[in-house]
């Protein structure tokens, strides 16, 4: 009677031995269930960071890029300008120049002989009135 005694003590040592395995395991697989969720809870924080963080580059770099754009755009802008003033003054130099030939030729045309020499001297002495 006592090896079946000892064997029912056995068999309900096994169970209870059973039972708290089966409670440990399931308390390690609620333990396991929630580090899986506190890690996929962190990636999704660290992967939410990580978008903001590109977008916030993005943002940046378009930022910079269209300011520098704006830049070079005005200083083009300054040097067609000044490029335009400088081509303006050279055609009015050139017109000066032009014109002071174009009276040269006249005149000396006009003045060709003395007495044509001699009429004009007379003619802007009479137009030249002191006051």
């Amino acid at each position: 009677m006592n090896a079946l005694k000892d064997r029912e003590m056995s068999i309900q040592e096994a169970l209870m031995s059973a039972d708290s395995a089966r409670k440990e395991m399931e308390k390690l697989q609620a333990d396991n269930e929630k580090i899986m969720a506190e890690a996929r809870a962190e990636r999704d924080t660290i992967i939410r960071d990580a978008k903001q963080v590109k977008d916030n580059m993005i943002n940046e770099a378009k930022g910079q890029a269209s300011d520098e754009a704006k830049k070079i755009i005005q200083a083009a802008m300054k040097e067609i300008e000044n490029e335009k003033i400088a081509a303006i003054d050279e055609i009015k130099s050139k017109v000066a120049e032009l014109s002071i030939e174009i009276a040269e030729k006249i005149l000396r045309e006009k003045l060709a002989d003395n007495k044509k020499q001699k009429e004009m001297i007379e003619k802007l002495i009479k137009e030249f009135k002191p006051n």
